[in-house]
């Protein structure tokens, strides 16, 4: 058997429900109505009936054949078929249009009734109740069939009962009457019917269109399978409504842009850095490069819309952290390998020189110009190289000199530089030491001219107990931004690089922070040819004897 369909099912349910629901009440109104329906035909009966009972002839005729009948000489049916008590009922029950208008004697005899042959003769109901002075509302059946009867008692000016009237309206007026309440509610109930089955289809219509025509089974699945791609995705994905509200974060997306906020979190309570932001409020398909916490993050964010209508933003965020880190290992290979090329290239210069000068026989010549060139072979030797000790940063220094040395610019370690130990974050503290000294060796190297001094790089690195210090001061232009620290901010003459500029001291200070420690600018520099300075410090950054 065909699973029914949901939206199928909802319009039965609705149906099922309103039609329940019109029943009840069509029941309910039918009861109260019919009880209505008679109730007001009664009292209208008591009002002609206590009419009837006030009238002064008719108080006088009903004593009279009282008396009459006490006195042992009632009046005959004959007589009584002309008298004035059966013209005047007569007369009310065709001007009311009543069933009939029944008038007895205190003795229960009738008086006057529509049916002449039942004159003289007992009520077919019992008249004690009203004999005894009380009004009496029922639905009876009697001679002239099932009626709503009104009784009321006929007293004399001293107040005794001397008869009664009784009124009665025909059932099957009461029915009509009822039954036409009844098509009228019948033809509401079949409007609201209509109007329910419309009403529903209308949303059924609507469910199906805001839900593709998918079953609930269809879009749960959807969902799991959705949600399964979004968590486990490389990517860091954040969905941004209109109204600026954080609908959707995966987990790729909390782990890259350090998000710990939940979703329905606006976008300015997310805790993104201002970069991040930034690409979050205005959309771009570009790639644009941040540092979040000791991550290199590539983020892009685009408007999606759906049928003409704006759905809102999706924020995306890729790794680049080790990429970056294998992007500095690769400069400073090629910077080794460089070095390299040009060191052979002179070393076969000179020994074709030297070759030269044996073959000519001039020993001596070649002697005092081996002497010359001896202990400047080799890969751009690094002075003060010796002060380190660290293996790490021993060998990472000296590829930065090869690739400062490519460069035209000298690296150098300082006379401060004091360090025994080794270190206990060595990827973090090479990040910081490299991405200084990349900045450096850039900013000299651009503000190198003709004739000037050669531009240089000077490292010091110090222990304080366990601490690291480092310095890097350059003879560049110093930093002629005010903000030279946040995402995106370079001082460089050409920012447009694949990656990004102004990326280089963000990363170091934030590697830096997440240690504890920070990353500031000690000199600006650029005033008269002074150095600019920046000094870095790693709490807990070296281990060993501090002897």
């Amino acid at each position: 058997m065909p699973r029914i369909r949901l939206r199928t099912q909802i319009l039965l349910l609705q149906m099922v429900i309103v039609t329940a629901s019109l029943a009840a009440g069509f029941g309910i109104i039918i009861h109260r109505t019919d009880t209505q329906t008679r109730t007001e035909f009664a009292r209208r009966a008591q009002a002609i009936a206590e009419t009837v009972a006030s009238d002064q002839e008719v108080q006088a005729g009903a004593a009279a054949q009282s008396a009459a009948r006490r006195a042992g000489h009632p009046a005959t049916a004959a007589e009584l078929a002309t008298g004035p008590l059966q013209r005047q009922a007569a007369a009310i029950t065709a001007r009311t249009g009543v069933l009939f208008v029944v008038i007895a004697d205190n003795a229960g005899y009738r008086l006057a009734h529509p049916d002449p042959t039942q004159l003289d003769r007992p009520l077919s109901t019992d008249p004690s109740a009203v004999l005894g002075g009380e009004s009496e509302l029922t639905v009876q059946q009697g001679t002239l069939g099932d009626s709503v009867r009104a009784k009321a008692p006929i007293r004399a000016p001293d107040g005794t009962v001397v008869g009664l009237v009784s009124v009665g309206v025909p059932m099957d007026t009461v029915n009509q009457a009822t039954h036409r309440t009844l098509m009228l509610l019948i033809s509401l109930v079949a409007i609201a019917l209509t109007v329910g089955a419309i009403g529903s289809a209308l949303l059924t219509r609507r469910w199906r269109r805001l839900t593709l025509s998918l079953e609930p089974e269809e879009m749960a699945e959807l969902i799991r399978e959705q949600d399964a791609v979004l968590h486990s995705g490389a990517e860091g994905v954040v969905a941004i409504d209109t109204d600026g509200i954080a609908r959707v974060i995966n987990e790729r997306a909390r782990e890259l842009l350090g998000i710990t906020a939940e979703p329905g979190t606006p976008l300015s309570e997310l805790g993104l850095t201002p970069r991040v932001s930034a690409v979050a409020a205005e959309p771009t398909t570009v790639p644009v490069a941040a540092a979040v916490n000791e991550r290199v993050v590539l983020v892009s964010s685009r408007r999606v819309h759906r049928d003409g209508t704006d759905l809102g933003t999706v924020l995306t965020a890729v790794d680049r952290t080790d990429i970056e880190a294998l992007t500095r290992e690769l400069d400073s290979v090629q910077a080794m390998s460089s070095a390299l090329r040009a060191q052979r290239h002179e070393s076969a210069n000179r020994l074709h020189v030297v070759a030269g000068l044996l073959r000519d026989d001039r020993t001596a010549e070649a002697l005092r110009y081996l002497d010359e060139i001896t202990g400047r072979a080799g890969v751009a030797p690094v002075p003060g190289l010796e002060r380190l000790d660290e293996p790490h940063l021993r060998a990472f220094v000296g590829a930065k000199a090869a690739r400062a040395h490519e460069r035209g610019v000298v690296l150098r370690v300082g006379e401060e530089t004091a360090l025994v130990g080794t270190l206990a974050h060595p990827v973090d503290t090479t990040t910081v030491v490299g991405n200084l000294l990349d900045n450096a060796i850039d900013a000299a190297a651009e503000n190198a001219a003709p004739g000037a001094r050669v531009p240089a790089v000077e490292l010091d690195l110090l222990r304080d107990g366990h601490d690291l210090v480092i310095v890097v001061t350059d003879t560049g232009p110093g930093f002629t931004v005010d903000a030279p620290f946040l995402e995106g901010v370079t001082t460089r003459s050409d920012p447009t690089v694949p990656g990004g500029r102004g990326m280089g001291l963000a990363i170091a200070r934030q590697v830096a922070r997440g240690h504890g420690g920070d990353v500031t600018i000690a000199a600006r520099g650029g005033t008269d040819g002074a150095p600019t300075t920046v000094l870095a410090t790693i709490p807990g950054g070296v281990v060993g004897d501090d002897a």
